[in-house]
Protein backbone atom coordinates (compact mmCIF):
# COMPACT_ATOMS: atom_id res chain seq x y z
CA UNK A 1 0.00 0.00 0.00
CA UNK A 2 2.73 2.46 0.98
CA UNK A 3 4.58 1.57 -2.21
CA UNK A 4 1.50 2.44 -4.33
CA UNK A 5 1.03 5.83 -2.58
CA UNK A 6 4.68 6.72 -3.07
CA UNK A 7 4.49 5.74 -6.74
CA UNK A 8 1.35 7.92 -7.26
CA UNK A 9 2.96 10.99 -5.64
CA UNK A 10 6.12 10.55 -7.73
CA UNK A 11 4.03 10.35 -10.94
CA UNK A 12 2.05 13.53 -10.10
CA UNK A 13 5.23 15.49 -9.43
CA UNK A 14 6.83 14.28 -12.66
CA UNK A 15 3.78 15.21 -14.78
CA UNK A 16 3.39 18.64 -13.14
CA UNK A 17 6.95 19.46 -14.18
CA UNK A 18 5.80 19.56 -17.81
CA UNK A 19 2.83 21.90 -17.18
CA UNK A 20 3.22 25.66 -17.78
CA UNK A 21 3.65 27.56 -14.54
CA UNK A 22 1.35 30.39 -15.58
CA UNK A 23 -0.82 30.60 -18.70
CA UNK A 24 -0.77 34.39 -18.42
CA UNK A 25 2.86 34.34 -19.54
CA UNK A 26 1.85 33.22 -23.04
CA UNK A 27 1.31 35.99 -25.59
CA UNK A 28 -2.17 35.66 -27.09
CA UNK A 29 -3.74 37.58 -30.00
CA UNK A 30 -5.99 40.48 -29.08
CA UNK A 31 -9.41 39.66 -30.52
CA UNK A 32 -12.82 41.28 -30.13
CA UNK A 33 -16.27 39.71 -30.22
CA UNK A 34 -19.18 41.42 -31.94
CA UNK A 35 -21.10 43.63 -29.49
CA UNK A 36 -24.35 45.53 -29.97
CA UNK A 37 -23.92 49.28 -29.33
CA UNK A 38 -25.82 52.49 -30.08
CA UNK A 39 -24.92 56.08 -30.97
CA UNK A 40 -23.99 56.90 -27.36
CA UNK A 41 -21.15 54.33 -27.54
CA UNK A 42 -19.53 55.72 -30.69
CA UNK A 43 -15.90 56.86 -30.32
CA UNK A 44 -13.01 57.61 -32.67
CA UNK A 45 -11.11 54.50 -33.76
CA UNK A 46 -14.01 52.11 -33.14
CA UNK A 47 -14.53 49.54 -35.91
CA UNK A 48 -18.10 48.49 -36.66
CA UNK A 49 -19.61 46.18 -39.24
CA UNK A 50 -21.96 47.59 -41.88
CA UNK A 51 -23.39 45.34 -44.62
CA UNK A 52 -20.76 42.71 -43.82
CA UNK A 53 -17.76 45.06 -44.11
CA UNK A 54 -15.52 46.77 -41.48
CA UNK A 55 -15.86 50.53 -41.03
CA UNK A 56 -13.60 52.55 -38.73
CA UNK A 57 -14.92 55.69 -37.04
CA UNK A 58 -12.72 58.62 -38.10
CA UNK A 59 -14.68 61.33 -36.31
CA UNK A 60 -18.21 62.13 -35.18
CA UNK A 61 -20.32 65.01 -33.94
CA UNK A 62 -23.56 65.20 -31.96
CA UNK A 63 -26.17 67.80 -32.87
CA UNK A 64 -28.74 68.52 -30.19
CA UNK A 65 -32.11 69.77 -31.31
CA UNK A 66 -34.62 71.96 -29.56
CA UNK A 67 -37.31 69.47 -30.45
CA UNK A 68 -36.82 65.79 -30.98
CA UNK A 69 -33.88 63.47 -30.32
CA UNK A 70 -30.27 64.43 -30.94
CA UNK A 71 -28.58 63.32 -34.14
CA UNK A 72 -25.07 61.90 -34.53
CA UNK A 73 -23.09 62.44 -37.72
CA UNK A 74 -20.32 59.86 -38.18
CA UNK A 75 -17.50 59.76 -40.73
CA UNK A 76 -16.35 56.21 -41.45
CA UNK A 77 -13.51 54.67 -43.42
CA UNK A 78 -14.13 51.32 -45.11
CA UNK A 79 -11.06 49.30 -44.14
CA UNK A 80 -11.46 46.91 -47.08
CA UNK A 81 -12.11 49.39 -49.89
CA UNK A 82 -10.38 52.49 -48.53
CA UNK A 83 -13.26 54.89 -49.24
CA UNK A 84 -14.90 57.14 -46.64
CA UNK A 85 -18.59 57.77 -46.01
CA UNK A 86 -20.51 60.11 -43.74
CA UNK A 87 -23.96 59.31 -42.36
CA UNK A 88 -26.30 60.89 -39.83
CA UNK A 89 -28.15 58.73 -37.31
CA UNK A 90 -30.95 59.32 -34.83
CA UNK A 91 -30.06 59.04 -31.15
CA UNK A 92 -30.16 55.42 -30.00
CA UNK A 93 -29.69 53.79 -33.42
CA UNK A 94 -27.95 50.42 -33.15
CA UNK A 95 -24.66 49.13 -34.57
CA UNK A 96 -22.64 45.92 -34.36
CA UNK A 97 -18.94 46.17 -33.57
CA UNK A 98 -16.75 44.28 -36.05
CA UNK A 99 -15.18 40.98 -34.96
CA UNK A 100 -11.55 41.95 -35.50
CA UNK A 101 -8.33 40.37 -34.30
CA UNK A 102 -5.04 42.16 -33.65
CA UNK A 103 -1.80 40.20 -33.89
CA UNK A 104 1.72 41.51 -33.19
CA UNK A 105 4.17 41.13 -36.07
CA UNK A 106 7.72 42.34 -36.76
CA UNK A 107 8.47 44.24 -39.97
CA UNK A 108 11.14 42.56 -42.12
CA UNK A 109 11.18 44.00 -45.66
CA UNK A 110 9.23 45.43 -48.62
CA UNK A 111 9.37 44.01 -52.14
CA UNK A 112 9.55 45.80 -55.51
CA UNK A 113 5.75 45.92 -55.68
CA UNK A 114 5.72 47.89 -52.43
CA UNK A 115 4.12 45.06 -50.49
CA UNK A 116 5.25 44.83 -46.88
CA UNK A 117 6.29 41.62 -45.16
CA UNK A 118 6.10 40.89 -41.45
CA UNK A 119 6.89 37.94 -39.19
CA UNK A 120 4.02 36.95 -36.92
CA UNK A 121 5.41 37.32 -33.38
CA UNK A 122 3.42 34.30 -32.16
CA UNK A 123 3.56 31.77 -35.00
CA UNK A 124 6.72 33.15 -36.71
CA UNK A 125 4.96 32.80 -40.06
CA UNK A 126 5.49 35.39 -42.79
CA UNK A 127 2.57 37.76 -43.37
CA UNK A 128 2.23 40.00 -46.43
CA UNK A 129 0.46 43.33 -46.07
CA UNK A 130 -0.48 45.08 -49.29
CA UNK A 131 0.65 48.65 -49.90
CA UNK A 132 -2.97 49.84 -50.04
CA UNK A 133 -3.49 48.59 -46.47
CA UNK A 134 -0.33 50.20 -45.12
CA UNK A 135 -1.21 53.58 -46.72
CA UNK A 136 0.00 56.64 -44.77
CA UNK A 137 1.62 54.44 -42.13
CA UNK A 138 4.45 53.68 -44.57
CA UNK A 139 6.33 56.73 -43.33
CA UNK A 140 6.41 55.39 -39.76
CA UNK A 141 7.60 51.84 -40.45
CA UNK A 142 11.18 51.03 -39.44
CA UNK A 143 13.13 47.79 -39.83
CA UNK A 144 12.54 45.43 -36.91
CA UNK A 145 9.53 47.42 -35.64
CA UNK A 146 6.75 45.39 -34.06
CA UNK A 147 3.33 46.52 -35.30
CA UNK A 148 -0.21 45.27 -34.84
CA UNK A 149 -1.80 43.63 -37.87
CA UNK A 150 -5.61 43.81 -37.79
CA UNK A 151 -7.64 40.95 -39.30
CA UNK A 152 -11.33 40.84 -40.22
CA UNK A 153 -12.71 37.41 -41.15
CA UNK A 154 -9.14 36.22 -41.78
CA UNK A 155 -8.24 39.14 -44.07
CA UNK A 156 -5.65 41.81 -43.22
CA UNK A 157 -7.46 45.15 -43.14
CA UNK A 158 -5.19 47.49 -41.17
CA UNK A 159 -1.63 48.00 -39.94
CA UNK A 160 -1.06 49.90 -36.69
CA UNK A 161 2.49 51.09 -35.85
CA UNK A 162 3.51 51.33 -32.18
CA UNK A 163 3.11 54.69 -30.47
CA UNK A 164 5.09 56.45 -29.22
CA UNK A 165 8.16 55.26 -31.11
CA UNK A 166 11.77 56.48 -31.09
CA UNK A 167 13.32 57.80 -34.33
CA UNK A 168 16.60 59.46 -35.19
CA UNK A 169 16.68 62.95 -36.71
CA UNK A 170 18.53 62.68 -40.03
CA UNK A 171 17.88 66.14 -41.42
CA UNK A 172 16.84 69.52 -39.97
CA UNK A 173 18.08 73.09 -39.99
CA UNK A 174 20.89 73.75 -37.51
CA UNK A 175 20.15 75.44 -34.21
CA UNK A 176 21.51 78.97 -34.21
CA UNK A 177 21.23 81.80 -31.75
CA UNK A 178 17.68 83.06 -31.81
CA UNK A 179 15.93 79.93 -33.06
CA UNK A 180 16.13 78.02 -29.79
CA UNK A 181 13.71 80.33 -28.01
CA UNK A 182 10.65 78.76 -26.50
CA UNK A 183 7.94 78.34 -29.10
CA UNK A 184 10.24 78.19 -32.13
CA UNK A 185 9.73 75.09 -34.23
CA UNK A 186 11.11 73.63 -37.46
CA UNK A 187 10.56 70.61 -39.75
CA UNK A 188 12.75 67.55 -39.27
CA UNK A 189 13.22 64.40 -41.35
CA UNK A 190 13.19 61.15 -39.38
CA UNK A 191 15.14 57.96 -40.05
CA UNK A 192 11.91 56.41 -41.40
CA UNK A 193 11.50 59.22 -43.94
CA UNK A 194 8.60 60.95 -42.17
CA UNK A 195 8.69 64.68 -41.53
CA UNK A 196 7.55 66.10 -38.18
CA UNK A 197 7.66 69.50 -36.52
CA UNK A 198 10.19 69.68 -33.68
CA UNK A 199 11.40 72.36 -31.24
CA UNK A 200 14.18 74.64 -32.46
CA UNK A 201 16.78 73.12 -30.12
CA UNK A 202 16.61 69.64 -31.67
CA UNK A 203 19.74 68.70 -33.68
CA UNK A 204 20.61 66.14 -36.37
CA UNK A 205 21.56 62.81 -34.78
CA UNK A 206 19.27 63.16 -31.79
CA UNK A 207 16.61 60.55 -30.98
CA UNK A 208 13.05 61.71 -30.32
CA UNK A 209 9.76 60.09 -29.36
CA UNK A 210 6.95 60.53 -31.87
CA UNK A 211 3.24 59.90 -31.49
CA UNK A 212 2.72 57.94 -34.72
CA UNK A 213 -1.08 58.08 -34.43
CA UNK A 214 -1.01 61.88 -34.61
CA UNK A 215 2.33 62.45 -36.36
CA UNK A 216 3.59 64.74 -33.61
CA UNK A 217 6.79 65.22 -31.59
CA UNK A 218 6.52 64.07 -27.96
CA UNK A 219 9.95 64.57 -26.35
CA UNK A 220 13.64 63.77 -26.58
CA UNK A 221 14.32 60.08 -26.13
Amino acid sequence: MLFRVALFITTVIAVSGFAPANNALFHRPNSALSVAIDTSDIKNGLTIEIDGEPYKVLNFSVMKQARGAAKTTIKFKNLKRGNTIENTYRSGEKFETAMIERKPAQYTYADESDNYFFMDSITFEEVMVESAVVEENKKWIAEGMECNIVYFKGEVIELIPPTPFVYEIVETEPSVKGNTAQGHTKPAVLSSGAVVTVPGFIEVGENIKVDTSKGTYVERA
